[in-house]
């Protein structure tokens, strides 16, 4: 459900500023990716086993590195917390830290978008059917991949401005959140303060190393570097895209930036850290 949401936010528009900036998008993206390694570096030095450190640090969905997580014996307490506080904290920062510093009298402008279940019924239908043929073929995450290339390509296809029926990704974060809840015990309770304090740091340098980058990229290219920075952090997809259009920044771009950066971690993080595994045992 919401991965097909997520997908909903391209049309045509967008993959025309995709293809306009592509290579700053994906340069762009690919350095937030690779910065996830501060948060590898400190729960490695503190003392946590590879599978935990590396799911814990990488900036995907928290239920899909949880679900990873899974498949190579991390810890899923630990896993499950570090991505659910760093999606709070971002949520939490972000946005408000934007609006004091940008937003002068802009305010938050509501739109409207067409929820058509002539549309959405045959999208989920057809996600369902990729889904699973990619759960047949192991991949990882396969309902959330199989839902999100069906909407995305539905969406660009045929340019489609519609969304999901209001409640309805409420209705899914709450079952992830659930889901994610159970994962943990009273055992990870004890150490928890720590863990969740190198969390937070390996965030907070995370965004300060995107920050300079960003300035940079938007000096080099002409973009707002306001807007390539919203589209580096590692927040949520839906909430960086509404900040963006509440500041009156480049929303395409944002959303471009923050489902490539998703879309790589799902597909490269078990190949990479298959790859981090076979020269560490060399």
């Amino acid at each position: 459900m919401i991965a097909t949401g997520i997908g909903l936010h391209f049309n045509q528009t967008i993959v025309e500023q995709i293809a306009a900036h592509a290579l700053i998008i994906v340069l762009g993206t690919v350095l937030t990716v690779t910065a996830s390694v501060i948060g590898i570096v400190l729960l490695r030095r503190s003392g946590e086993d590879r599978a935990t450190a590396f799911f814990a640090s990488m900036p995907g969905g928290a239920n899909e590195m949880v679900n990873l997580a899974k498949r190579n014996d991390a810890i899923l307490a630990r896993v499950a917390a570090a991505q659910s506080l760093r999606m709070v904290f971002v949520l939490l920062s972000v946005p408000a830290a934007y609006k004091y510093l940008f937003a002068g009298e802009h305010a938050l402008v509501s739109h409207t978008i067409e929820v058509s279940f002539y549309w959405l019924l045959p999208i989920m239908v057809a996600g369902a059917g990729l889904a699973f043929i990619f759960q047949k073929l192991r991949l990882p995450n396969a309902w959330q991949l199989g839902a999100l290339l069906t909407s995305i390509t539905a969406s660009v296809t045929f340019n489609l401005n519609i969304g999901l029926p209001a409640g309805a990704g409420d209705i899914g974060q709450w079952l992830i959140g659930s889901s994610l809840g159970c994962y943990f015990d009273r055992p990870f309770f004890r150490q928890a303060p720590a863990f969740m304090a190198r969390t937070v740091l390996a965030t907070c340098l995370a965004i300060l190393i995107a920050t300079p980058i960003a300035m940079g990229l938007g000096w080099l290219t002409g973009l707002d570097a306001r807007s390539l920075l919203l589209g580096m952090v590692p927040g949520g997809i839906a909430e960086m895209s509404l900040t963006a259009e509440a500041l009156h920044l480049l929303v395409p771009l944002v959303t471009a930036m923050q489902v490539l950066r998703l879309l790589l971690v799902l597909f490269l993080a078990q190949p990479v850290y298959r790859l981090w595994m076979r020269r560490a045992t060399d």
